[in-house]
């Protein structure tokens, strides 16, 4: 998702960045935006709106001291940005006597059912709600049959009752979650067209007989303009409270998230992204979309989720290795095994909240399958050969390529990403600091660049060259005498190398 806008916004705040601002080229960077928001299929009414605020501000705003006029240019784009989609309050109102009513609408194919199921989960997980769902759609073939199966899944019961019309299912269901001790109601409600007057009438009953608490608007973004048009009509006929973003991982092309909420005048709650179940249904971050559009990423974002996946203990232990320079083929699994977690079946979404990586995936073919080659050529290796990756020679080579049924140009591939990855971490992590004072001192940058993820971001973009162009990294190079490994340095590698093959041998 947004590919294509983060593409265009690279370019054309890049053009500006370094620019003296005046009236001339802030008109021509705003006609330039507002092209890129069309083709993002963003309405012509925001649009209008969002350019006007930002040219007003920008003519009239004093350069701040210190700061270039063309990243105070940007800045005043990112803030309206955010502004545009937000400010977002993904918080739900709970009742404390009696259960919370939740009614999911929307339009037919927007994934209203797979989305309720997604909520289920999050409110146990994050809430420690107990979730009753309605099967309310009696309209689409095996709707019911659908949800009591992903209820069986999740282990969240399900309550039906065939031959009954929507709003008494729905209202009988108010005294099923009272028999079952659950204190959340999820109404899974028939998609309808918003041009379908007896649908729409059979809505509102349903929200009259049972009072609902929270009503959100489930939206395929894939649509576009065609979801806020839904939206605007739903939330002229129903006290939407909220609005919920699906298939955010498909082709959309970005127009909804920037248009829904400035239209309705409901904030976006959740974000759907995926089609399975479990982690795939987040709370939405304006910031967040908006570095992401920029292509500066979502460094937040992939904290929180490694947060969830990755073990205090493993971590603590990883970074004492990487301090002593002991970065092996197992820490290697380790860190894919936890990228696949964070992924959640979408390597492609975690990317883009890379910085830098956004606006160059493209057409790029990048999958799942690709991480699980990877780690079929690690595990053909032998617990040695993961901890010396150093005796890995041909003949291993050929043997491992046989066992994974991958080519030798894979495994080579493979190793040669391992050996990058261990050279980055040995420079962020100062590993080849001598004596106590220095492997003290390495021990502070390391804990010091864990607690700002801003700066290990940049520092690993940096490192890995994202986002820049052969000019900067030859000008941020140097000549090529200094990139030359000083003799003293390569001893001291020689030196680690060798201890580290010691250490092996004793394990």
């Amino acid at each position: 998702m947004f590919e294509g806008i983060t593409k265009r916004f690279s370019g054309i705040l890049g053009n500006i960045a370094g620019k003296k601002i005046s009236e001339k080229n802030i008109r021509e960077t705003l006609r330039e935006i507002r092209v890129a928001l069309l083709e993002a299929d963003v309405a012509l009414e925001v649009i209008k709106e969002f350019l006007q605020k930002i040219e007003k501000e920008a003519l009239g705003e004093k350069v701040l001291g210190g700061v270039e006029p063309g990243q105070q240019f940007i800045q005043i784009v990112f803030q309206h940005l955010v502004e545009l989609m937000g400010p977002v309050d993904p918080a739900i109102n709970f009742q404390s006597k009696g259960p919370t009513v939740i009614l999911m609408a929307g339009l037919q194919g927007s994934g209203k059912t797979t989305t309720c199921g997604k909520l289920a989960i999050m409110l146990r997980k994050q809430h420690k709600r107990r979730p009753l769902l309605v099967a309310a759609d009696i309209q689409r073939p095996a709707a019911v049959d659908q949800l009591r199966t992903l209820g069986e899944q999740i282990k969240v019961p399900v309550f039906s009752q065939p031959g009954e019309k929507p709003p008494g299912i729905c209202a009988e269901s108010l005294n099923e979650a009272s028999r079952l001790g659950c204190d959340t109601i999820i109404l899974d409600t028939a998609g309808r067209l918003h041009i379908d007057e007896e649908m729409m009438g059979e809505i509102c009953e349903i929200a009259r007989v049972t009072s609902p608490h929270e009503i959100f608007l489930v939206c395929d973004a894939m649509v576009g303009q065609d979801a806020v048009k839904s939206a605007r009509e739903f939330n002229e006929r129903l006290e939407l409270t909220g609005v919920i973003l699906t298939k955010l991982d498909g082709d959309a092309r970005g127009g909804a998230a920037l248009s829904v909420k400035t239209v309705t005048g409901k904030p976006i709650k959740f974000v759907g992204t995926g089609e399975k179940l479990e982690g795939t249904l987040e709370e939405f971050r304006p910031e967040g979309m908006a570095e992401r559009i920029f292509g500066f990423g979502d460094v937040r974002g992939i904290v929180a989720k490694a947060q969830e996946v990755v073990d205090a203990d493993d971590a603590a232990q990883m970074q004492k290795d990487l301090l002593e320079g002991t970065f092996t083929l197992e820490h290697f699994l380790d860190q894919l095994q936890s990228v696949k977690k964070m992924a959640g079946g979408n390597i492609r979404k975690l990317l883009e909240m890379v910085p830098g990586m956004g606006a160059q995936l493209g057409d790029m073919d990048i999958s799942d399958e690709d991480l699980g080659h990877i780690e079929g050529v690690v595990r053909s290796m032998t617990l040695k050969e993961r901890r010396r990756p150093e005796i890995l020679n041909s003949s291993r080579r050929d043997r491992i390529a046989r066992g994974s049924g991958r080519t030798r140009m894979d495994v080579d591939d493979m190793l040669k990403q391992f050996n990058g990855m261990k050279k980055m971490m040995d420079q962020m992590t100062g590993a080849s600091s001598k004596g106590p004072l220095g492997k003290i001192k390495a021990m502070a940058q390391a804990k010091k660049m864990m607690n700002d993820p801003h700066q290990m971001m940049h520092q690993m973009s940096q490192q890995m060259g994202a986002g820049e162009d052969p000019k900067q990294k030859k000008s941020r190079g140097g000549s090529a005498q200094n990139r030359k490994t000083s003799k003293a340095e390569l001893k001291a590698k020689r030196k680690r190398e060798r201890k580290n093959r010691r250490k092996s041998r004793r394990r």
